[in-house]
């Protein structure tokens, strides 16, 4: 699976300019992430505005809240992320949407995103990063009742477009009754690299 996935973040490098790639792990979790800018494609629009995006989760059972029995299959996700930095602040605030889920289990959740440049000291930036992302019944698919996923992280630019990354999610999928139930997919913390290119 880990060749797999370098195979396609390299071909993704080559194939595209990409925006940022990211790795986030665990002592039980791995997650790896990638955005494109598409204001480096396009000069209709401004560049740091427009993203698309995948990510991958591999969740592990103890920080689930799945039953012993239940097999906890991987997470993907595919995201669209349009954002805007206010004016005279260092806030940076977005709107998303994603389709993601495991074989059985698909949504299409709506969410804000916020990022906000903390006033101490320019020689490392560091950064103050949440999200919250939602999907009623009517945007979940499958054996999907409905999706909630939160994030909260703090980014230290360590180098020019390098970051190390200290943040905390939950991904809380609701099934329906006859399928599993609901239970949080993955609430963990997590550490890992940031990277722009």
């Amino acid at each position: 699976m880990l060749k797999k996935l370098g195979l396609l973040a390299l071909c993704g490098v080559s194939a595209f300019a990409m925006h940022s790639a990211e790795l986030n792990v665990n002592d039980k979790d791995l997650e790896v992430g990638v955005k494109v800018d598409m204001g480096q494609f396009n000069d209709a629009a401004e560049p740091d505005t427009i993203f698309l995006g995948a990510r991958f989760l591999h969740g592990s059972e103890e920080n689930s809240d799945a039953s012993n029995s239940y097999n906890l299959d991987d997470f993907y996700e595919v995201n669209f992320l349009m954002q805007k930095k206010i004016e005279s602040t260092d806030l940076v605030i977005g709107l998303g949407v994603k389709l993601n889920g495991t074989k059985d289990y698909s949504t299409f959740p709506l969410g804000v995103e916020a990022s906000y440049k903390l006033p101490v000291g320019d020689t490392m930036p560091l950064f103050l990063n949440g999200s919250i992302y939602y999907a009623p019944e009517v945007l979940s698919m499958q054996d999907a009742e409905d999706f909630l996923e939160y994030r909260v992280g703090l980014n230290l630019e360590v180098i020019k477009n390098g970051s190390v990354v200290l943040g905390y999610r939950s991904i809380d999928t609701n099934y329906k009754d006859n399928k599993g139930g609901d239970f949080n997919y993955n609430k963990s913390p997590y550490l890992g690299f940031k990277f722009a290119f």
